[in-house]
Parts: structure tokens; sequence; C-alpha cells
């Protein structure tokens, strides 16, 4: 059996991808706030299609997807709406839960919540500031970045350019009480209608980051195999995760970082900020989910990409010639997907090589199985 190959975002190459039989992977999930987009979708179903790919090659998969249920924009649209932060994730997340299960989605392992992790979060920031790494000012605990000196080499990002991220997505780098502009917040103290726990520095909640660190902690241990999300999340959340995780551990915290590429709508990035999105649940009330799935994977997980109103029609012929040709004559195309997942997850060509079978009236289930298509 040959070599699966991936993309390793820190490495900047496509290397083997060699994990022991059992495989543990932390997916970065929901802030469960709004409906599943299909950016969201997108990344989630790469995933599975690797958990997929990687079971067939006789690995059992141990995936973590949590549940971003402490922050800022969840606690934006609860007091928008009115309703208690609890309340709104868990509807979203049911939501989202409907989403994945429609898809075909394999079920994750464990979909932890950051609200249950405040004692591991408490734990792990003592770790952080008895090592040194991090320090105490005006009511909140920071990590400091120019104590850990490969700050920054998962995203090869420059300064001035992870100075540009950090502030466009909530780094606060003006912050007075940060000794340097990147370093970013453990803990800190809440606002009046925000959840609050008491800790030795005061009562607050943890910062975005840490939530992850601490969960990854506790469900899978000091060393991932894998660890993905979105590409948005290169810089400032899994730089920072990084960083931290291995302050506390002093062990390597991820051996293969894997990020899906963004999808956008007319030019721009698909954002619930924006409101330029296009939710799963409305499509699937137009069309069934392996026709939205086959949309989809038809595009690599790496190549970003632009909603077409044609790519669910076009999805719904090419659905209907993989069921027409679901119990035709033996071929080897299982083989030939096989091969193509091997290459940096190549789901298109997977399609293409399923597309072809199909037309040559070879039999398209197997394949189909592999690639999560409900035929």
């Amino acid at each position: 059996m040959s070599t699966l190959q991936l993309y390793d975002t820190a490495r900047r190459a496509v290397v083997p991808f060699e994990p022991d039989e059992h495989v543990l992977m932390y997916i970065c999930g929901i802030t469960p706030y709004d409906a599943t987009h299909l950016g969201h979708a997108a990344t989630f179903i790469s995933y599975d299609v690797l958990k997929r790919h990687l079971i067939d090659k006789g690995h059992t998969v141990q995936c973590v997807r949590n549940v971003t249920d402490v922050d800022d924009p969840l606690f934006a649209k609860a007091r928008e709406l009115g309703v208690h932060y609890l309340d709104l994730a868990a509807t979203e997340e049911a939501r989202f839960e409907r989403d994945m299960v429609a898809l075909n989605a394999l079920p994750v392992s464990s979909s932890p919540r950051a609200s249950s992790a405040i004692p591991d979060i408490r734990g792990f920031i003592g770790m952080v500031l008895d090592r040194g790494f991090a320090y105490e000012a005006g009511g909140s605990v920071y990590f400091d970045v120019t104590k850990f000196d490969s700050f920054g080499s998962l995203s090869n990002y420059s300064e001035a350019e992870m100075l540009e991220l950090a502030r466009a997505r909530g780094g606060q780098v003006d912050d007075p009480n940060k000794r340097h502009p990147l370093d970013f917040v453990l803990w800190h103290p809440s606002a009046d209608d925000e959840p609050a726990w008491e800790t030795m520095w005061g009562a607050g909640r943890p910062g975005w980051h840490i939530e992850c660190s601490a969960l990854a902690l506790r469900e899978l241990g000091t060393t991932i195999d894998l660890h993905g999300g979105g590409a948005d999340l290169i810089f400032p959340h899994h730089e920072c995760e990084r960083a931290q995780s291995e302050a506390a551990t002093g062990t390597q915290f991820v051996k293969h970082w894997m990020h899906t590429a963004l999808i956008s709508m007319n030019g721009t990035k698909m954002s619930k900020s924006l409101g330029n999105l296009v939710f799963v649940d409305a499509l699937r009330e137009q069309f069934e989910p392996p026709v939205i799935r086959l949309g989809l994977i038809e595009h690599h997980y790496r190549t970003e990409w632009e909603w077409d109103d044609e790519l669910m029609p076009r999805n719904e012929v090419r659905l209907a010639s993989w069921r027409a040709a679901a119990d035709g004559a033996a071929g080897d195309v299982i083989d030939e997907v096989r091969s193509r997942l091997d290459d940096d997850l190549d789901s298109p060509a997977a399609v293409d090589a399923v597309d072809a079978a199909a037309r040559r009236g070879e039999s398209t289930r197997a394949a189909a199985e592999l690639l999560g298509v409900a035929l």
C-alpha cells in the first residue's frame, strides 16, 4: 500500500504522513452562534474524507472536534437575541450536528465544549506561568511571545504580517498591559453580562487560544498526530495554540498541521461578519445531501474557490450518473481513488476517476462509499 502524502503548513511542503496505527486528530470546530455555512462544511468534510481514507488504510482514528462556547461572537449574538449564551450554543450546535449527519460525516470521537474545560484551563495556565512563559498584568494573564523562540514558525509570517493579522482578528495589539503587542491573553476579566469563573488571578474567563490547548491535552495527550482547521486559523489561533502548548508541556504539540482553503462569494471570503454566506440547511431544502457533499469534494482542500450557482445542479447530474452505474461491471476505480487520495488528498482527481468509471459502465459503489457519497 502506498504512503499517504499531505501538505504540512509548518514545513510548507507535501510530506509523508505516517502515523502509528491509532491516529490522534484535533479539528477546530464551530463557535455556535449561527447556522453551518458552506465554508464550515468544506473544512469538516475534507477532514472526513481524510478520516475515511485513513480507516480504509487500516488505521483507527480518534478525532476530537471542539465547540467554542466561550467566545466574544457567541456572547455578542446572545446579547443581541436576548438569550442565554449556552442556550444559543446548544441550539446552533444541534443544527450543526444535523448538517454533519446529513452530509454523511463520520461521528467524531468527542466534541467537547470549552465551557467544560475551565478547571483544565486553570491548571494549564498555571503550568505556563510556572515555566516562565506568561505574566500577570492589569487583572489578566498574558503569554510572553519573546520567551518562546520559535513563535511564528508555524505560520512563517514576518512580525509585521503577524501584527497586521492580530489587529484584524481580535488580537488587541494596542492593549497597554502587554509587554509586546503580539503577546496574547490566557485569562482576562469578563464583562458584566459575560460568564466568569474564579481563579487566583481574579474572576474572569479564558482567552480563545487556551481553550483548544487545554481540550487537546485533556482529550488526546501532549502530542497530536494531526491538527487542522480553516486557513484563517493559522494565525493567530494555531500559532498561539502551538506556542502555549509546547511552553506548558515542554514537548512537541503537533506532528502535522493541515489547513483547508477558504471559500469566496462575490469575490470575498465567506464569513459570518460579512454575511456573504451559503447555509447548508438552506441548500438541503433544495438538494440532496450527497449532491452538496459532491459539490464540496470536487474542489481540492488546499485550493480557494468561488461559490458558483451551477455547483449544485452540476453535481445533481454527477450523482445521477454515479447511481446509474452503482451496480455496473467490476472495475479498478477504487484503487485509483485510493491512489488519488494518497496524493495530498486529491479529491477532485478521485471524483474525476469515478466519473470516468461511470461513463464506462463500471461500478461506482465502493469508490463512492470511500468518498462518503451515499448512493
